[in-house]
């Protein structure tokens, strides 16, 4: 991971305490920051505000005025989520629970806060769960990062140590504490219901839904599941205020704020950039990835992991958030981009992708369970030039009989995405893979 080295060209003139409510605080040698510092820079203050001036309700109210929607992938408004829970007061054991099971191939934003900010989730966090009422808050983690388990552990001590939490925070009355807990190592777990049943020691299956987490979630109470980034805006919107932070995406685009993005392949720059909502694909690849390495060209993209559409040179011009991204073709995903150079050959890479999704299906429908490593196998002959005459319509087929709507969850189609565009813009290269003896079949 290339850690952020600069802020990027948002406003030159601007300090990025106004333009970059992310990542303005981190510092240039990524040494993490800690309570101390992350106080000198305005951190609690929000946190302060929302307990100690504003009511439960108006937080929730902030938020979604804000526009803040989910950063994990899905883009679910987070202020209506919030709604979500219920009224009841005498509902009194309420969860908040992080999503940090960051496996997305390709994706390593909340990595970034993680290890080099954590007090800022942690604010983020004391700040939803005071809007929710959550008297506990839980860390779900990648078991993988080892780093960011050890300072989100520190930075909580640390919190507690300073009565951030703890009992009767900044004299509001309000309890609220805050666990680390590393996952074993499943993709699925990034689900917000199986990752419930993974918190709960059971087997990480997604459940039915209805009934929703906000009404039975975690051993059975109402909780809440946000993404770390999505978490992570919270303080700025509660201390700088629902207009600025609007005023932070380009003209044009529908998703409010900043997103953490980047590029990875064979690019001059990989990394990690705060950058408006809005900004076009172009943009983020030639002025902060600095385009294709000497000697390679584009040949297509993803603009937001594994679990997303590939698309082609032309579409760069597509503006990055949800709606931009929808004209294309496909989803935002997480915003991190991979580049696809025209070394590589598109057979090779799907098998690749789908041994991945097929190894991560929990099994627990029969079209994901049985249909991805059936497209590994048809994948796996084509990319050896063994492929049979109808394989390739066979793959297009599997594509769509497991897509949205047809699985117990969002997994096959998550991972049917990338090969039904793979096939759209290259299916000549899977026909390539069709074996020179079969070919008179067709």
């Amino acid at each position: 991971m290339r850690p952020l080295t600069s802020f990027g060209p948002i406003n030159t003139f601007a300090h990025p305490y106004e333009t970059h409510p992310l990542t303005w605080r981190l510092r240039e040698d990524g040494v993490p920051i800690w309570l101390d510092e992350y106080k000198q820079k305005k951190g609690y203050e929000a946190a302060q505000k929302a307990l100690t001036t504003l009511s439960k309700d108006a937080v929730v109210q902030q938020v979604k005025d804000a526009g803040l929607k989910g950063r994990g992938g899905a883009g679910f408004p987070t202020g209506v989520k919030w709604g979500l829970m219920p009224k009841d007061e005498s509902l009194t054991i309420r969860y908040l629970l992080c999503n940090a099971d960051e496996m997305e191939p390709n994706t390593w934003k909340d990595r970034l806060l993680m290890e080099q900010e954590p007090h800022l989730l942690i604010e983020g966090m004391l700040i939803a769960a005071y809007a929710l009422k959550a008297y506990r808050g839980y860390i779900f983690l990648r078991g993988e990062y080892v780093d960011a388990a050890t300072n989100l552990n520190k930075a909580i001590e640390e919190a507690k140590q300073a009565g951030l939490l703890g009992k009767n925070i900044f004299g509001s009355g309000f309890d609220f504490e805050l666990f680390v807990h590393t996952g074993a190592g499943r993709y699925i777990c990034g689900e917000e219901t199986a990752l419930i049943n993974s918190l709960e020691g059971r087997r990480a299956n997604p459940r039915s839904k209805p009934p929703f987490p906000a009404a039975v979630g975690v051993w059975g109470k109402p909780s809440c599941v946000n993404n770390v980034e999505t978490l992570c805006n919270v303080p700025a919107i509660i201390e700088r205020g629902v207009e600025w932070y609007k005023s932070l995406a380009k003209e044009g685009s529908e998703d409010m704020g900043t997103k953490l993005m980047g590029f990875s392949g064979k690019v001059n720059n990989p990394g990690i950039w705060e950058v408006p909502f809005g900004i076009t694909a172009k943009e983020l690849l030639e002025n902060y990835a600095c385009g294709m390495k000497e000697g390679f060209k584009l040949k297509a993209w993803q603009p937001g992991g594994a679990g997303t559409g590939f698309l082609l040179p032309e579409h760069l011009t597509a503006q990055m958030y949800a709606g931009g991204i929808a004209k294309a073709g496909t989803r935002m995903g997480t915003g991190l981009a991979m580049a696809v150079d025209d070394t590589i050959n598109m057979v090779s890479l799907l098998r690749n992708m789908e041994i991945f999704f097929a190894r991560e299906s929990c099994g627990w429908c029969a079209p994901c369970r049985d249909g991805l490593p059936w497209t590994v196998q048809l994948l796996t002959a084509l990319e050896k030039q063994q492929g049979k005459a109808d394989d390739v319509n066979l793959l297009a087929e599997l594509a769509k009989q497991i897509g949205p709507g047809l699985s117990f969850c969002a997994h096959a189609p998550g991972a049917t995405e990338p090969l039904a565009s793979a096939l759209k813009y290259f299916r000549s290269e899977f026909e390539a893979g069709i074996a020179v003896d079969r070919v008179a079949v067709l």
